[in-house]
């Protein structure tokens, strides 16, 4: 039995993370939940469900309850929360102090939803950080210092981008464009260009395996299975690297967009300072091949990917936890206190 726990929690649109005090990351599971319509019962959550998603009969949807970085489904993300809290807790005689991760640029009716559904979902205090700040601290940045730097968080939900110094970020912007958009993207080019459509695991895999977000010296194929729209029928093709790099073009340029427009609202001490340590990318869907030489390429600027970039955040957040009792204080780093 565990008494009052501390937790950190990465509440991903794709993947939920948790860290815990002392242990480090103990649970990595897919944000997705499967319910019985009829009744509203959990019949599964994370990694059981996921392997329902597209392939439940009609009484059963699986779904997930985060969309863009933020609560779409208030109920099932507070049962999602609650079955993670539990399963990594056990029973609790006082409940954890949990910190949350939220998007840089989340509103305050967002936040609500967040501090709300981890509430009654087991928490004793709630305190949220900044996802870009908890991704600097996750990558080994000190944030604290009188210089700039600068994250790139791509996550599944929402593209963070920010230029922290002083424990607080300088500028910042979210962007709806990352893992889940670069997904849809390779799903509409398939329909437009083949006339065949896939499943959202298809195109995941499509964009782990041969995705690029810059043209790569050898060209790569993937074999992959959809529905073809004339037929109807089941069909087999190959997909390319070059075809995958085309569907990835709009996300890329946006994501370049809000790089540049951060960095044009940076005071130039700190840009300068950027320009001398580089920018960090973090998040899983700042892991598709050629992004970093893209931004290298489009800014002029050295591009660094983060040791464990899917973890930092996660790590990031567990590591403010050994600071919780400064932040009551009112301590500079932008976590907030309800």
């Amino acid at each position: 039995m565990i008494f009052g726990q501390d937790i950190g929690i990465d509440l991903g649109t794709a993947t939920i993370l948790v860290y815990v005090k002392g242990k480090g990351i103990v649970l990595r599971e897919p944000s997705v939940v499967a319910i019985d319509k009829n009744t509203n019962e959990v019949l599964a959550v994370g990694q059981e469900a996921r392997k329902m998603l597209g392939r439940t009969p009609g009484n059963i949807i699986a779904l997930r309850p985060l969309k863009d970085g933020v609560i779409s489904d208030y109920t099932i993300t507070e049962k999602m929360l609650k079955h993670f809290i539990t399963k990594v807790c056990g029973k609790f005689i006082f409940s954890p102090r949990i910190m949350i991760c939220v998007p840089s640029r989340i509103t305050e009716v967002e936040k609500k939803a967040v501090i709300d559904a981890a509430t009654h979902a087991g928490a004793r205090k709630v305190y949220l950080i900044e996802e870009p700040i908890a991704a600097a601290i996750g990558a080994g940045i000190d944030i604290g210092k009188p210089y700039g730097s600068m994250i790139v968080d791509i996550g599944g939900g929402t593209a963070d981008i920010a230029v922290i110094s002083l424990g607080g970020s300088v500028k910042s912007t979210s962007l709806k464009v990352a893992g889940d958009k670069f997904d849809e993207a390779i799903i509409k080019y398939i329909k437009k260009n083949r006339n065949i459509i896939i499943g959202e695991r298809t195109a995941e895999d499509i964009k782990i395996t041969i995705g690029c977000m810059y043209p790569k010296t050898v060209s790569e194929k993937m074999a992959v299975k959809g529905r073809d729209l004339v037929s109807g029928l089941p069909v087999e093709f190959e997909v390319t690297s070059e075809e995958v790099l085309e569907a990835l073009q709009e996300c890329a340029d946006k994501i370049l967009e809000g790089v540049h427009s951060v960095l044009e609202e940076t005071p130039p001490e700190l840009t300068a300072d950027i320009s001398e340590r580089g920018i960090y990318i973090t998040g899983g869907g700042g892991l598709v091949e050629g992004l970093d030489k893209l931004i290298e390429e489009k800014t002029g600027i050295p591009v660094m990917i983060a040791e464990d970039a899917q973890s930092c955040v996660a790590i990031g957040t567990g590591k403010a936890l050994n600071h919780i009792e400064l932040l009551e204080t009112g301590n500079a780093i932008k976590i907030k206190k309800f």
